[in-house]
């Protein structure tokens, strides 16, 4: 799990613009949704071209919010990046950034591959919902059906939670904040691929997008 450093510095700059920390000081479950960001084998699993071994680290972090949403009332949200189908229209611009790294990784997240399927470890209800998305954000125009599935359940609050924290949990956390979605990204059930990466979106969220928790103090505010 990451050591999370958050500078003093931008914590200070948060508390002098609002007058403190955390812009929201409590959760209505009913209203709130866990979403899970593609922890997928693919992502996950060892021997994966995608593998993050920190993202096994906040497996239980994750399981402990999803159980703790249930039992107040909310909603959990299995999100997984999902590969073009033949006859799609390709992610050109992700092609370009991935090379041949993400071909191997696009192969895995195909539907049908074991990559695709949710990490074996992390504990999915029936009621649970999951949902495919084309791209880093689940909220982007034609990634995913998120957004309209939240609306019709009249969702307003989301909790953050998966991998790779500066890239698929952050373009999905903005979205959802410019969305007018309440964001709370929590910082030890997000994984990226070193501290740096880590720490870097945790001070962006904290500035501009979303209250950056712990999994004991969601835990908290929902019991």
């Amino acid at each position: 799990m990451h050591t999370i450093d958050i500078p003093q510095t931008v914590i200070d700059r948060a508390v002098t613009r609002r007058g403190s920390r955390h812009v929201y000081q409590g959760l209505q479950p009913s209203r709130t949704a866990l979403l899970v960001v593609d922890l997928q084998n693919g992502f996950v699993a060892p021997g994966y071209p995608g593998e993050l071994p920190g993202a096994r680290g906040i497996v239980a972090n994750v399981n402990r919010l999803a159980t703790a949403l249930r039992q107040a009332g909310g909603h959990v949200f299995w999100l997984k990046h999902t590969q073009a189908s033949a006859g799609e229209t390709p992610w050109e611009r992700f092609a370009e950034f991935a090379a041949g790294w993400g071909e191997l990784l696009g192969e895995v997240l195909s539907l049908g591959h074991t990559g695709h399927d949710l990490y074996p470890a992390l504990e999915v209800h029936p009621d649970d919902e999951e949902v495919l998305k084309s791209r880093f954000s689940a909220f982007i125009q034609g990634s995913s059906d998120l957004h309209e599935r939240l609306s019709a359940l009249g969702i307003d609050t989301v909790i953050i939670t998966g991998t790779v924290t500066n890239v698929c949990c952050e373009s999905t956390a903005r979205d959802a904040m410019m969305l007018n979605y309440k964001v709370h990204f929590i910082a030890d059930a997000t994984a990226a691929r070193t501290d740096e990466e880590h720490n870097a979106t945790l001070s962006n969220m904290l500035l501009w997008f979303a209250d950056v928790r712990t999994t004991d103090e969601v835990v908290a505010l929902l019991t």
